[in-house]
């Protein structure tokens, strides 16, 4: 029989997060697949788990993978962490997870801490509904396409930055998405500095323009307010739709973004935008 797939999240900073059962986990497994080894290994002494480590990663080659792979088929259990957080949440992981499935192995998953719910329960703006984007690209269309979606997006907006790019991004935000937007920078998340600082774009921007962060940095940026029925206007919809549009979006996407951020039906926000 094959061995189990264990997805651990390990704390973000705060030791005290780890879980009964994901500190059991890791010191029953045979193999611990780490992001970055050097990180991991202080948390297996903490616990005084003795698995053998190895490197997983983003850059890993394929043979990596299959190392993995090869340790499950025979029978060994393994678990995937990451340096902070929960596995495959913006992390490597996913291909592994998929390619364990497909073979048949047994995926548990060991749940915990996460920056991007510990950012959104301390940010105060709504989390019934949010997207999470990831990093932003450093530049390019990808980036402005990031920041366009960001702009439009009617349920709140996570994403993760640099300490060193913070600044600009905010700067960024403020020109795509209006200075008056409600946004949190969570920083340093469950750790000694831990710190949120909340405001608008414009507030936030200038301060981190003078105040250099460090550490590890969550940003979350409310929705965009849906406007009153009196207040749509159609040829602005049809100019937002056209600009969904030239940034690659589908017609189908660009009918969702319109109904979620004014308030349309989908049948008459995807009608506006096949009619162009």
């Amino acid at each position: 029989m094959s061995g189990t797939l264990f997805v651990v999240a390990t704390p973000l900073g705060n030791l005290g997060d780890l879980s009964p059962r994901a500190a059991e986990t890791l010191r029953g497994v045979a193999v611990v697949a780490a992001e970055d080894t050097r990180r991991t290994r202080p948390l297996l002494a903490h616990i005084d788990a003795h698995a053998r480590l190895l490197s997983y990663h983003a850059h890993s080659p394929p043979s990596r993978q299959d190392a993995i792979l090869d340790a499950l088929a025979a029978g060994a259990d393994v678990a995937l962490v990451t340096d902070a957080g929960t596995p495959t949440i913006s992390d490597p992981g996913a291909t592994l997870v998929a390619a364990a499935r497909a073979a048949g192995v047994p995926v548990v998953v060991v749940p915990g801490p996460s920056a991007v719910t510990a950012a959104l329960s301390g940010a105060g703006l709504a989390a019934d509904r949010y997207t999470f984007l990831g990093f932003v690209p450093r530049k390019g269309a990808d980036r402005t396409r990031m920041l366009a979606q960001i702009a439009a997006s009617p349920v709140t907006v996570v994403v993760f930055e640099a300490a060193n790019r913070l600044a600009t991004l905010l700067a960024d935000l403020v020109a795509a998405v209006g200075g008056g937007r409600l946004v949190t920078v969570a920083r340093e998340l469950t750790k000694v500095h831990e710190e949120f600082r909340a405001g608008t774009l414009d507030a936030l921007a200038g301060y981190y323009a003078a105040h250099e962060p460090r550490g590890e940095v969550t940003v979350v940026i409310a929705g965009a307010p849906i406007p009153a029925a009196e207040e749509r206007d159609e040829a602005a919809l049809q100019d937002e739709a056209r600009r969904l549009l030239a940034q690659g979006m589908t017609r189908r996407d660009a009918a969702r973004h319109l109904a979620d951020a004014f308030g349309l039906s989908r049948n008459a926000a995807y009608e506006l935008v096949a009619s162009l």
